[in-house]
Parts: structure tokens; C-alpha cells; sequence
């Protein structure tokens, strides 16, 4: 095999991507393959009599053929999209028993050879065939040797390039544009012509082109099942067919036009059907970089808060913080109570204004909760009141009940503005009013501005703000936020979250939140429930939770130590891990000895010694520093020991260098008996 044979300039490519060399070995086929497909529509132009062209082409039989051709393909392609859409639909979002036969089948005419399709249809349809007596008696329709033959071959060997365009398309289609779509009040039928459809229109219109000019283009199937009588199945195919006998040079010039037609259609399409270069622009701008600008900006909103506050706080419907009007209330101000049964088994109530923090390890049944409330997902279900009403039988565009899944979900065919919008119209609220209340939410968010732009021009933080204005705009009793904040970088989550704090203070429903943030769980909640396994472990107002976590994953996401043992006489604690922890003098340990207990140690309450500390610690341990991590503005050491499980300390940069500490040193851990809290499990 030759050496590479290396492009033109360094660093060309597509999206700036480095081109790297391309082998001899597969370059030399690759152009003998091109050539090979090449040649035969060079023969094609080369014996062309071009003086004739237009004779040849405007002759009685050509016209003749080429209007039949043109009806059979348009009729052919209607009855693609009657029964191709559907079955795509079919074949891309119902689960059922032979799916993978009936995808064979619709297949098979692509790789059948076409003359032996139009024995099958004729056997099938034909005076003699399977329904062709039955169709006959019953209709007066006559297939083989009509017209309607004709288009019967032509849909047959074209409707699976419809098929398997639709159906890819709706298998890259997000379920999370349609279910937030009917979480803001569009019903089935609505969110198929507002979302699905406008998103599946490339799809659509590139599977129909193919099926036209398939079916323009068809010949074997035609002759075999329809024949060949003028003015009623002669199409133009089978005019190229009759000429090549009696005139080669028009033969010629026909099959120039249907290469040209042919050719016209692959070029419009523009590599969608196969997924060529061109492509929409999906991609959000990296926060803080060269991405559309925030003109809203946050300078109005009040610096961020720097961390974790242990209460929410007393923010209050009408108070002046910010820019803008105070937020409106939900549609009715609601209390609600659920009882879950399947994969999340607890019951749930919460009075109207009130912002829960759902956290929980992954899996814990987080996302599961939100979809059972939504009537989502079979994993789960929920039986929903709201305000006193049971919506637990109606369909989720019925239950007033708004969500933002992660990614925000917006559409991306619509403007910031209609997006923020779409909820209210879905509620038949009048097109100016609905545009004009988005509008107001907008500018509430800080991203008014922006009203005009559609998703792909937003960066990532415009993008949540839009996606929660929406969902506030629909006015819902219940506000299901999915990890919102997630893909935000540190600023700009910041930011939205004291925007999201302040709307959820006047917010009159209630709201659920879930989020992987202690900062989120503590700053924006009223309440945090822990989930794991896809029980509810604790539920409880967020000091509570961070001052007595019940959850050892809890305790580490709010960054403390926490071990899980056995509770023994006088106070302490056998570590599960090995070791043993001793508690303040006396003191209790609930729910008494012998019990499986866990015991959290805050960070800041480790200390680090150089030399075994004399005096008050209860609890010493020798270790080896093993990682040094920078938590703002102090760094967090984590030190292992064979005495009892990892230990993270939190300390000072100076106290850090004063004690010299790097990956590797050796020094003794000491914790307070009264810093060690422990709670029951």
C-alpha cells in the first residue's frame, strides 16, 4: 500500500478539524468508484442530439407519457404520505410484538427487483389474484392495465424512501419537546401540528421528494402489473423503453429529463436524507464565551449569594427585589397531595406556596416522582389532587401542571418569544394577550431582549430563563423543574438562581425541584426531600436536613463526613468501616444501642496536626494526606487512615503551608466528641 496522500493546507477541514492524510489504498478505489457512476450519465450527455432536444421532447407521445408520468407519481406520492406517515409513526414509537417483520417488509420493495414486484402485486390485485376478484365485485375497480394500476406500482416501490425517512426522524425526535409541549396544555392533536410536525418538515419534505421522483422514475413493477397502453400506464419510462427500438436519439433526450429531474431533486434535498453536511445549527454557546450577548444582563438583580444559606429566604409576593413587577400568582393557588405507588412509594403533600428540593443519589427515583405527577412514565403511579381536585385520570395537558426537563426543552422552530407563549395560547388565550403576557415574563427574567431569537441563538443561561418563563407564563398549579440549573457553568447559575428564588417566592402553587446542588436545595426550598431507592428517606425543612442529614449521600453532598455504624454503649459508635467514634459525654443516642446509626462530621470540625494534639479531642486518628482541593476561598484535604474511613477536612491556604502539607504527608486527624452528630436510620 502507498504512503498517504496529504491535503491541500494544514488545519483545513470542516469546523476547523485538522484533515488528516488520506491512504493511496482507498483513495484510488474511491475515485475509480466515482468514475464508475460517472461515465454512464457522461454517455448519456455526450450522445445527446442537442439541435433535437427540444423536438424530441415536445413530440405527442412524449408529452402524452410525461403527463401520466407526472399524475401516477403525484397520486403515487399521496398514497405514500396516507399510509407512510402513520407507519413510520408506528414503526418509531410503538413497542409491539414483529416489529422487527414489519420493518422487513417495509423494505422489501427497495431491494426486490421491480419486475418481480409487479408479479407480486398482480398476483395480489390482479383479476385473478388474492383481492383483485373482490375489489372488482365490490368497487367495479380494476387494477392491472388502468391507471389506477399504474399508481398502485408506483406507491409500492416509493413509499419505503417516505418510511425511513419519517421514521428516523422521529426516533432523533426529543420526547421531551412533545411531553412539555402537552405540560403546558396542548392536546394530542396540537402538539402533533405545532411541535412534531414542524420539526419533522425537512424529514417530510425529503422523504416526499424521493418518493416522487422514485415513482416518476418507476418501470418494472409498471410493465409487469399495469402494461404499457398509451395514455393510460404508458409513462415515461416506458416511453424510453418503446424509443430505444425505434429512436435512439429521442430515447436519449427522454432519459436526459429524467436525469435532470433526478439529479434536480438530490441537489434541492442537500444531503438531509443521508445526513450530509448541511445541518441546522443545534449546538447552545458556551457560557462566557464569544456567544450571543445577555443584553438584559443581571446588574439589576443584586449580587449572587456566595453560599449555601440554611433558610430560604423571607422573600414575599410584591417585595421589591430586583427589576420588574412582582410575579403572578399560579392559576388558583393550590395545595397538593399525591400517594405514589410502583418504583416511588410515599405520599407527598405540601400546602400552596411551597418549593420542595428533591434530591437523591442517581437512580433514587427523582425524575420518576416528576413524571408520575406529569402521568409520564409506567414506572410509577400517582394519585393526584390538586387544590382539592383529582387529576389523577386526565391527560397531562388536562392536569395544569407545567415542567422544565434539564435541557429546557424549547422549540427550536420558535422564537423565544413564541416559546414563552405557547403555554398560553395552548390555553386559548387570544394571540396579541399571550404574546404580550410572554413578553412581561421575558423582561421579568432578564432575557426581553432576546424575545426574538430562537434556541440555537441563545447561550445556555438565556435559554433556562426562557424555558422557565415559559413555564410560569402557562400560570400551572403545579411547577416541576428538573435539575434546571444543571449545565450552567458557576456565574451563571448563580444568577439564575437568584432570579429563580425570587419568582418562586410569589409563585401561588407548589414546586418541585430537582437538583444535584446543596446551594440549590438550601437557597431555594422550603422543604428538601431525600429519595433513595425510590423511597423518601427524609423530608424536612432545609436545616434541618443540613444540620441532621438522615442520608449518607445527603451528608456528602452537603459536604460533610458521614459514616455509617452501629450505636454502643455511653455514646459512641462502631463504624461500620472499622473503628470506633465517641460522641458528647452522655449523651443519647437515638433510637438507642445496637441500632444502625449515622454520624456526620462537618469539615471545618476536622483538625490537622503534625504531632498526636494533647488535651480535649475525643477522637484522634493517624493519616496520610492524599488530595488538596480548593473550595473557594479554602481548601479541603482529604486524608485516609487505617483506623477509621476517609476523613475530609476543610482548612485554611495559610494554616495549609504552615503545616507543609502535600499529597503524601503524614499527620493526625482530631474531632471534638460535640462535634459529632448522629441520627438514626
Amino acid at each position: 500500500m502507498g504512503g498517504p496522500v496529504r491535503s491541500g493546507r494544514p488545519g483545513a477541514g470542516a469546523g476547523g478539524a485538522v484533515r488528516r492524510g488520506v491512504p493511496a489504498g482507498l483513495l484510488v478505489p474511491a475515485l475509480v468508484g466515482v468514475a464508475f457512476l460517472l461515465l454512464p450519465l457522461v454517455g448519456v450527455l455526450a450522445r445527446t442530439d442537442w439541435p433535437s432536444l427540444l423536438h424530441h421532447l415536445t413530440t405527442p407521445q412524449v408529452t402524452q407519457a410525461l403527463r401520466l408520468s407526472l399524475v401516477v407519481s403525484g397520486w403515487a406520492l399521496l398514497l405514500s404520505l396516507l399510509m407512510g406517515v402513520p407507519l413510520a409513526w408506528l414503526l418509531a414509537r410503538v413497542p409491539f410484538p414483529g416489529k422487527a417483520l414489519v420493518r422487513s417488509l417495509v423494505l422489501l420493495p427497495m431491494v426486490l427487483p421491480p419486475t418481480v414486484g409487479g408479479v407480486a402485486l398482480l398476483l395480489a390485485f390482479g383479476r385473478r389474484g388474492v383481492l383483485g376478484p373482490w375489489l372488482e365485485s365490490t368497487f367495479g375497480l380494476t387494477l392491472p392495465f388502468h391507471t389506477a394500476g399504474a399508481v398502485v406500482a408506483a406507491a409500492f416501490v416509493a413509499m419505503p424512501f417516505l418510511v425511513i425517512s419519517l421514521e428516523g426522524a422521529l426516533a432523533g425526535l426529543r420526547p421531551s419537546l412533545e411531553e412539555t409541549a402537552a405540560s403546558l396544555g396542548a392536546g394530542p392533536l396540537r402538539v402533533f401540528a405545532t411541535v412534531t410536525l414542524p420539526l419533522l418538515a425537512p424529514a417530510l419534505a425529503a422523504g416526499a421528494a424521493l418518493t416522487w421522483a422514485r415513482a416518476l422514475g418507476e418501470f418494472g413493477a409498471t410493465i409487469t402489473f399495469a402494461g404499457n397502453l398509451p395514455g393510460a400506464t404508458q409513462t415515461l419510462p416506458l416511453q424510453v423503453y418503446l424509443l430505444l427500438q425505434d429512436s435512439p436519439e429521442a430515447a436519449t433526450s427522454v432519459s436526459l429529463l429524467l436525469l435532470v429531474i433526478a439529479m434536480a431533486v438530490l441537489v434541492a434535498l442537500r444531503g438531509r436524507w443521508t445526513g450530509g453536511a448541511v445541518r441546522e445549527a443545534r449546538a447552545t454557546p458556551p457560557e462566557g464565551a464569544a456567544a450571543p450577548a445577555d443584553p438584559a444582563g443581571f446588574a439589576d438583580l443584586g449580587a449572587p449569594e456566595e453560599g449555601p444559606t440554611l433558610e430560604k429566604p423571607p422573600i414575599r409576593p410584591g417585595a421589591e427585589v430586583g427589576a420588574g413587577p412582582a410575579p403572578a400568582p399560579a392559576a388558583e393557588e393550590s395545595d397538593l397531595r399525591a400517594e405514589l405507588t410502583g418504583y416511588t412509594r410515599f405520599p407527598l403533600t405540601a400546602p400552596a406556596g411551597t418549593t420542595i428540593a428533591v434530591v437523591g443519589p442517581n437512580g433514587a427515583g427523582k425524575t420518576t416522582l416528576l413524571r408520575a405527577l406529569l402521568g409520564l412514565t409506567p414506572r410509577a403511579h400517582a394519585e393526584v389532587l390538586l387544590g382539592g381536585r383529582d387529576v389523577t385520570r386526565l391527560p397531562t395537558h388536562r392536569r395544569e401542571v407545567a415542567w422544565v426537563p434539564q435541557d429546557g426543552a424549547l422549540f427550536p422552530h420558535l422564537s423565544a418569544l413564541a416559546n414563552t407563549a405557547y403555554g398560553l395560547r395552548a390555553r386559548g388565550v387570544p394571540r396579541a394577550e399571550a404574546r404580550r403576557q410572554a413578553r412581561e415574563w421575558l423582561t421579568r427574567l432578564g432575557v426581553g431582549e432576546l424575545a426574538g431569537r430562537r434556541p440555537a441563538q441563545l447561550s445556555g443561561g438565556q435559554a433556562q430563563r426562557v424555558a422557565l418563563a415559559r413555564a410560569l407564563a402557562a400560570r400551572p398549579r403545579l411547577l416541576l423543574l428538573d435539575e434546571p440549573l444543571a449545565a450552567l457553568d458557576q456565574t451563571t447559575r448563580a444568577r439564575v438562581r437568584h432570579t429563580l428564588r425570587r419568582h418562586l417566592a410569589g409563585f401561588g402553587g407548589v414546586c418541585l425541584i430537582v437538583t444535584h446542588d446543596p446551594v440549590e436545595a438550601v437557597s431555594l426550598a422550603d422543604r428538601v426531600l431525600v429519595l433513595e431507592g425510590g423511597e423518601a428517606v427524609q423530608d424536612a425543612p432545609p436545616a434541618e436536613v443540613t444540620r441532621h442529614p438522615r442520608s449518607p449521600w445527603v451528608a456528602r453532598m452537603l459536604g460533610g463526613n458521614a459514616w455509617e455504624g452501629t450505636a454502643g454503649p455511653d455514646g459512641t459508635v462502631e463504624l461500620a468501616g472499622g473503628g470506633l467514634l465517641t460522641t458528647a459525654p452522655g449523651e443519647a443516642i437515638p433510637p438507642g444501642p445496637g441500632a444502625l446509626v449515622l454520624a456526620v462530621i462537618a469539615p471545618e470540625a476536622v483538625s490537622l496536626h503534625l504531632a498526636r494534639p494533647e488535651g480535649s479531642p475525643r477522637n484522634v486518628w493517624a493519616g496520610t494526606v492524599r488530595e488538596l482541593t480548593a473550595v473557594g476561598s479554602r481548601l479541603r484535604v482529604l486524608v485516609t487512615s487505617p483506623e477509621v474511613p476517609a476523613l475530609v477536612a476543610e482548612i485554611t491556604p495559610a494554616a495549609a503551608a504552615d503545616l507543609g502539607l502535600t499529597d503524601g504527608t503524614r499527620v493526625w486527624t482530631a474531632v471534638k466528641a460535640t462535634e459529632v452528630t448522629v441520627v438514626g436510620l
